[in-house]
């Protein structure tokens, strides 16, 4: 066995230097950008949040797009672990979804996330450079007079000047390790995540109390509805699933569509 050292990280934007050639228990969902910017940080093998897997399958988008780079990579169960906290999901996770290159070193889905980390120290590293993949922000909204209502694939992609504007997101709607502080960087008038399934101890949802405390209003979008990682699916498909009070206050409700949550976020703070 190889002395290769295993990590656990609340989300692949904090893989670190030092971890190049490790494996990765990271918190993140298991979509394509995560994985990507896992395979550009060199790591030996990669598991994240299978988020719920969701439409089209998005929260496990990345297993599929690492395999295309001979690395191993696999998804823990959403309902087993929290999102957004790798140590949780190493402790207690089980591995619901794992690539050929993973399954080729023994690795089967129903394994305890920490025996399959130590069979996946026996990975190769990843044979091929992995190919562009960019997240984006999208202006959906930008009448004149009117909070902006900006699309951001990631939540990481928010600015300053993001303040006091709408924010629909393709993160998930899970704290990082469970600190209130990870949220939102910004006080935006409002924000949306998807929430992943919902999953261990309703973790894909546990940023809107936090948004609350800031009186940020809040929602997530059912995993069902749209693609996690995509704010342009989140756009066009989602549909509410919870809110905090701060967004109750303004008008929203679930079962509303995305667009129809930012429309009475919107309208509430122009009246």
């Amino acid at each position: 066995m190889r002395n290769v050292p295993i990590y656990a990280v609340p989300s692949v934007t904090k893989i670190e230097p030092g971890h190049a050639g490790a494996v990765i228990v990271a918190g993140s969902h298991g979509g394509v950008y995560p994985g990507y910017l896992a395979a550009k940080a060199g790591v030996r093998a990669i598991a994240l949040n299978d988020a719920g897997v969701g439409f089209e399958q998005a929260g496990i988008g990345s297993l599929a797009y690492l395999e295309t780079i001979g690395m191993a990579a696999v998804t823990v169960s959403h309902e087993t672990a929290r999102i957004g906290d790798g140590r949780d999901m190493l402790a207690r996770g089980i591995v619901s979804h794992v690539n050929d290159w993973a399954l080729e070193l023994g690795v089967k889905v129903g394994h305890r996330m920490r025996d399959a980390a130590t069979l996946l120290r026996r990975a190769e590293r990843p044979r091929r450079e992995p190919k562009p993949y960019e997240e984006a922000r999208h202006l959906l909204r930008g009448w004149a007079g009117e909070p902006r209502v900006w699309g951001l694939d990631s939540v990481s992609l928010v600015r300053p000047q993001d303040s006091g504007h709408v924010v629909v997101t393709g993160s998930h709607g899970g704290l990082l390790a469970g600190e209130s502080g990870s949220a939102i960087k910004v006080d935006a008038l409002a924000a949306l995540f998807n929430d992943a399934g919902i999953g261990a101890d309703k973790a894909g949802i546990s940023r809107l109390p936090a948004l609350d405390e800031r009186g940020i209003a809040a929602g997530t979008l059912d995993h069902k509805s749209c693609r996690i990682g995509d704010a342009r699916s989140a756009w066009a498909s989602g549909v509410i699933s919870h809110i905090n009070d701060s967004a109750k206050a303004l008008g929203a409700k679930v079962g509303m569509s995305a667009v129809q949550f930012a429309e009475a976020i919107v309208n509430a703070r122009v009246i």
